[in-house]
């Protein structure tokens, strides 16, 4: 049956067709819906793991036990699970295990723009990387085959354009597949020293295998012109961009297969052209490639660079010389720069930090944008967890000179991912640190997902729920509070009481968010024009319902929830 699929979801029908039986990920944009697809398939267990590391270990533990098992993440997400991934590559597998690690070219939604084939090669594991729906499906099938023919973890990368992209998919009936029989093996599967070493002679074997794959397979393919100028190797969402700007000007070899790759195909094909261009985004990892395997006539990075998306007005640009716009759009459509949205719990307890002047070190999630204007509250946001191991070595630098004016800030989901650990160091360590848990009862950035904390599993189904106050208690923070950021003068003196202190404290802001379907909202909050001064105290908040017309404030009752820190505040009662 034909249907119209995004990437994400055609790669979670892949996952049903191919017999998968076990899904461990953690969300990340633009990866999240292929898990949320996923486990709307009842032959399939989905669930959501606290992080990569452990979504990754739990997937390997599956495929050692025989099933076809998949996890799935975004491209930084991978250098979290990194750990368990470069020794799956010695042991190898038993089921098929199948990764996805979504790039995100152009940094739609992330912190960096890196190219995840670096951790295929230097994994030496095999990445696969479809260009369509389509492809999306039939490549994670391929996945499976090439693992369990190989005893290899496979890497599928996505990217946020293939993700989030729709094209035609023809579906058809999943394989039921029993458990492959587990066997004990410690060669295989101990490693330690004496059985890695045996290993690694596997891995550098198995690479040779897939090289010599690599040549004939149907992933990678020549598409001839007759009319062609010269030759293009592309790969991914480039190879559509190639496709709609060049057309028949130029034959293609399309890598489905990027690692390892094929030597004597790209031979044998930048051998027919005296210029052959290579389209890859972000790294010129296939350049490299053919450099390396005596392919001289290629050019790509001096063309095209490493920073950022690449699309069809570009080549046709670079490659033809002409200018050609691959749109009707006519207007221009003004900026939406990211916001928190109104009533978001977030928005008071970073006017409470701006208001006291606090450095604040930041985290990954809705929160982050606590650095955007007029908040401008966070000095610094690395990766996951990286608020409260950032803030104790902060803090053991400068001493009492930062310890009573610097806080961590860190969501509910990003502490149960990672941010643990740096709590325990803090108390380990005897750090005078003050850490912020924004728990907001969901995971936010990525389209509110359930997490440890929030009592609920993948499905929606009821879960225990860690409780966060015992839990700090438990780690050895002996100050711990709670406080709703809806009430600024709470929230305000809860913070300096804490800075005060000299011992380590937790702050817990709780408030789920404002978007959460089952959250009741007071009536919206409105602005009597006669007595408003136009002072625009109101407009600090950075509430996107709240903007200045004639002089005064003025509340969008659309957007409006009814929080009330407006009112709070505006000290001569125009808010009502």
């Amino acid at each position: 049956m034909k249907k119209l699929m995004l990437g994400n979801e055609a790669f979670a029908r892949g996952l049903y067709e191919a017999g998968c039986k076990i899904v461990s990920s953690y969300p990340g944009t633009p990866s999240t819906e292929i898990t949320e697809e996923a486990a709307k398939y009842d032959e399939i267990y989905a669930e959501w793991a606290p992080n990569e590391k452990v979504a990754m270990e739990t997937a390997l533990g599956a495929s050692i036990a025989g099933a076809r098992a998949f996890c799935g993440m975004k491209h930084v997400g991978l250098n979290v699970a990194a750990d368990p991934l470069y020794t799956a590559a010695y042991t190898g597998v038993n089921g098929g295990l199948v990764i996805a690690v979504a790039d995100d070219q152009g940094m739609h939604s992330s912190q960096n723009e890196q190219d995840s084939r670096h951790h295929a090669i230097a994994a030496k594991v095999p990445m696969l990387e479809p260009s369509d729906s389509a492809e999306c499906r039939d490549f994670v099938k391929a996945a499976y085959d090439i693992s369990e023919n190989f005893d290899t973890p496979v890497i599928v990368r996505m990217s946020t354009r293939v993700a989030h992209s729709q094209s035609i998919v023809d579906t058809c009936e999943r394989m039921e597949l029993e458990l492959k029989e587990y066997t004990k093996n410690p060669q295989k599967y101990v490693m330690m020293p004496a059985f890695a070493k045996g290993r690694h002679v596997f891995v550098e074997e198995r690479t040779k295998k897939l090289i010599e794959f690599a040549e004939t397979c149907e992933l990678n393919r020549v598409e001839l012109s007759e009319t062609a100028e010269f030759g293009v190797i592309t790969n991914g969402a480039a190879y559509q961009y190639v496709k709609e700007a060049l057309g028949e000007r130029v034959s293609v070899l399309k890598l489905g297969m990027v690692n390892p790759m094929p030597e004597q195909l790209i031979r044998d094909f930048a051998a027919k052209y005296d210029r052959i261009v290579i389209v890859e985004e972000l790294d010129g990892i296939i350049e490299a490639h053919c450099r390396n395997i005596g392919v001289n006539n290629v050019e790509g990075k001096s063309i095209f660079g490493c920073i950022g998306e690449i699309n069809q007005s570009a080549i046709a640009e670079k490659l033809l010389g002409v200018k050609k716009e691959f749109t009707e759009l006519d207007v221009n459509v003004p900026v939406r720069p990211p916001v928190m949205c109104a009533g978001c719990p977030h928005r008071g307890l970073f006017y409470c930090l701006k208001k006291l002047g606090v450095t604040v070190s930041g985290d990954i999630g809705c929160y982050t944008l606590g650095a955007a204007a007029p908040l401008t509250a966070i000095d610094t946001t690395i990766c996951m967890g990286a608020s409260i191991s950032g803030l104790h070595g902060f803090n053991k630098a400068r001493g009492s000179e930062s310890e009573h004016k610097s806080v961590a800030v860190i969501g509910d989901s990003t502490f149960m991912h990672s941010g643990m650990t740096g709590l325990v160091n803090i108390a380990y360590n005897n750090s005078n640190s003050t850490v912020i848990i924004l728990d907001n009862s969901i995971t936010g950035m990525t389209g509110h997902q359930q997490n440890p904390t929030t009592g609920k599993n993948l499905k929606g189904d009821p879960a225990a729920a860690v409780n966060l106050e015992e839990l700090c208690k438990a780690i050895g923070i002996k100050r711990v509070r709670v406080v709703d950021p809806y009430h600024l003068a709470e929230t305000e003196a809860a913070i300096k009481e804490e800075l005060a202190a000299d011992v380590a404290s937790v702050i817990i802001s709780r408030r789920p968010c404002a978007l959460l379907k089952y959250v009741k909202h007071n009536p919206p909050f409105k602005v009597d024009a006669d007595k408003c001064v136009g002072c625009k105290m109101c407009m600090k908040l950075g509430c996107p319902a709240i903007s200045i017309k004639d002089k005064k404030a003025v509340i969008d009752h659309t957007q409006c929830v009814g929080c009330g820190i407006c009112k709070e505040q505006c000290k001569i009662g125009a808010i009502i």
